[in-house]
């Protein structure tokens, strides 16, 4: 059950309105890695998780997550207030009203649509999606996501504090960011509070694999590395020594009914291409100067892109 508290978890001063900031601001509202994100995330993983410790700590950080919402929220209201009387009470010339209130992002959305309030969209104006959740009910798994995802807010949080020099809303992001490092840090400890907790899941690696290093860009740049040399991995160069890893012949195969083998022979023989067969096409037929070799004569190109931009004026 909850209750809502009048009071916010943290005051919100904005110094004047500012609709394109507000616009801006909604990356934390209803984005990918904003409040309400997190608060969905959480709760719904609280709720089907089976260990004491973790549920508890899930729906403690999934309601803070909705006090963060109301933070956020309230100081995009704030951003849009001025701009909403005037749009309300026709305040202002119409130019200078069309002006405002497509200040920037999509605060003209905000203002005609929503009236002012916060909506559940991002910054570009992209609604909420329960896409964002990406619970997969492993708390090993669950809890790495957490982490990233606590990251990847304060990330957002720090951007969005160095687009605005209004002090009363850096103060109240500063303070939204810090949150997303202690819950960070709750995540970890109940993280490596799990004896065995990597590889996520319950069956293990096999070991061959595991160990594996395949260096698959090579050339100019080429590092090494803990990440992909030492005594922990068995480096991989020459991509023939593992293709295939599994030491077959490499070729996908199926075993079929004799019906089906049949119907497939004779789609084979029905879609079959003809490596003599060089017919024209609208290609050929429709060829002009640039289109390069066709099938009886070669229709030429520009050198370059200046070359190109030349002929085309010429014509």
């Amino acid at each position: 059950m909850f209750m809502h508290n009048k009071r916010l978890q943290y005051t919100v001063r904005v110094s004047e309105p500012n609709p394109a900031l507000a616009s801006l601001l909604l990356e934390q509202f209803g984005g990918p890695d904003g409040e309400l994100a997190a608060a969905m995330r959480y709760f719904t993983q609280g709720l089907g998780e089976v260990d004491p410790g973790r549920k508890d700590l899930l729906l403690d950080i999934a309601t803070e997550e909705l006090s963060h919402l109301e933070v956020i929220g309230s100081i995009v209201a704030m951003l849009n207030k001025g701009v909403k009387a005037q749009l309300s009470e026709a305040a202002m010339e119409e130019a200078e009203l069309y002006l405002a209130i497509n200040a920037g992002g999509d605060s003209h959305t905000q203002s005609l649509l929503y009236g002012g309030g916060p909506a559940l969209t991002n910054s570009s104006g992209v609604p909420w999606t329960a896409a964002y959740v990406d619970s997969r009910g492993d708390p090993t798994c669950d809890l790495r996501s957490n982490i990233a995802a606590e990251s990847r807010a304060k990330i957002v949080y720090e951007r969005l504090i160095n687009i605005t020099d209004d002090p009363g809303i850096k103060d109240a992001l500063g303070f939204l960011m810090t949150r997303e490092i202690a819950h960070q840090k709750s995540f970890e400890k109940a993280l490596y509070s799990i004896e065995d907790n990597f590889p996520p899941g319950k069956l293990p690696g096999i070991a061959r694999y595991a160990n594996m290093y395949v260096n698959t860009s090579q050339g100019d740049g080429d590092m090494e590395g803990p990440w992909n040399s030492g005594p922990q991995w068995e480096r991989v160069d020459d991509l023939n020594d593992v293709l295939p890893a599994d030491e077959g012949d490499g070729v996908a195969a199926v075993k079929l009914s004799k019906a089906d083998e049949s119907l497939v022979a004779k789609l084979a023989a029905r879609t079959l291409s003809d490596p003599d067969l060089d017919p024209d096409t609208g290609v050929d037929l429709g060829a002009g100067p640039g289109a390069g070799k066709i099938t009886d004569e070669d229709k030429g190109g520009a050198e370059d892109i200046e070359d190109a931009a030349a002929q085309a004026k010429a014509r």
